[in-house]
């Protein structure tokens, strides 16, 4: 099978029946709370290539994480390929549809070890080959025409070693709003919509979505998306049964934007982006749970420990970080990085507790 199926995702909960609130249904997918991202920063140092995600991939997954996230340009495109070295050592360990794969498009994603001249790759692998043209390129880097995104999802298919993947993103296209203007920039996300519509007929992927940074709750209107036009755009391609499914966008307890701020609108009504996606029916993944761990400068306060855990069971901040975005209406999982093993083990241990009430949840935003 080459995608996630209701059966074997709900199989792979029932493997960690002692966890509390740590699976949610979403699309008759089983997922879970918190999934493994595998991004990582400044992608030019060489260092970032000296380790790998293979090891944590297969924590996660022992540990009862069944939502792997990646992107085609991750590293260049090395993400991609540890998370299908991991699959691979897992063996009979996992099934693949037990599992809920997500990689992105969007950003050109050059290859490792690096070309010695970005732009001779770029000119000799996109614009030769008639993927794009110069001018659908944006600061040398992000480029979202449907041919170029097809070329994308099927090299990120043969990284990854799967068949399909279950969610595949189009990466943060806010990049390009500006540049094309609204009423030009609606009518490609209709085409690159329509493609993967195509793509998801012929089986290589699931659902789609789209992963933004600042693009749902950009103060900014040359850089904020409306989900509700997003969502139309969906539904005159690919009818009531379309499969834009998912939008991703950064959460975490120093950027609460999305659950706050009314840069929405939904038939008139002003609302937040997580209130736009439950009245839209739209999945959230939410991204960067420990924000680069930026969140770290300094100890949460007691007040906040309690309220996210009143057992004391969860024994530090990073867990306390991952206690609050598992805990927030509407997302279906939160992703979060690490390399460490023993520290994906660690993170999983707040399954052990109930995740916090709404009610309760609410008084961290009095604090």
């Amino acid at each position: 099978m080459a995608f996630a199926t209701p059966e074997a995702t709900l199989a792979f909960a029932k493997k960690f029946s002692h966890y509390k609130d740590f699976f949610v249904k979403s699309n008759d997918l089983v997922f879970s709370k918190l999934g493994l991202g595998t991004f990582n920063m400044e992608p030019y140092k060489e260092e970032n290539y000296l380790f790998h995600y293979i090891e944590a991939v297969k924590e996660a997954v022992r540990s009862g994480i069944n939502v792997i996230d990646t992107a085609s340009n991750y590293r260049y495109g090395e993400s991609e390929k540890e998370i299908g070295v991991a699959l691979k050592e897992l063996g009979d360990e996992i099934k693949r549809e037990e599992l809920i794969v997500c990689s992105k498009g969007g950003f050109i994603q050059l290859e490792y070890p690096f070309p010695q001249n970005p732009y001779t790759w770029i000119e000799e692998n996109i614009i030769k080959t008639k993927l794009a043209t110069l001018d659908d390129i944006e600061l040398d880097q992000h480029c979202m025409t449907p041919d170029f995104l097809e070329w994308s999802l099927k090299r990120s298919l043969a990284h990854v070693g799967v068949k399909s993947f279950d969610i595949y993103y189009l990466h943060n296209p806010e990049m390009q709003l500006q540049r094309l203007g609204e009423k030009e920039f609606y009518k490609l996300i209709e085409k690159i919509f329509k493609r993967f519509e195509k793509l998801a007929d012929i089986g290589l992927l699931k659902y789609y979505g789209v992963a933004v940074w600042n693009g749902f709750t950009s103060e900014r209107s040359d850089e904020l998306l409306s989900l509700e036009k997003l969502v139309q755009c969906a539904e005159k391609v690919g009818g009531e049964n379309h499969r834009f499914k998912y939008i991703q966008f950064p959460f975490n307890m120093g950027k609460t934007a999305p659950y706050t701020l009314l840069t929405q609108k939904v038939k008139g009504e002003e609302c937040t982006i997580m209130q736009a996606a439950h009245r839209l029916k739209m999945g959230i993944i939410s991204s960067s749970s420990l924000l680069q761990r930026k969140l770290f400068q300094k100890p949460f306060t007691a007040e906040v420990g309690v309220i996210l855990d009143d057992t004391m069971t969860i024994k530090n901040d990073v867990g306390l970080a991952l206690q609050f975005v598992r805990s927030t209406p509407t997302i279906v999982s939160s992703l979060f990085g690490s390399i460490v093993p023993k520290h994906i083990k660690e993170n999983c241990e707040i399954a052990k507790v109930r995740a916090v009430p709404r009610a309760k949840y609410d008084l961290l935003f009095r604090l």
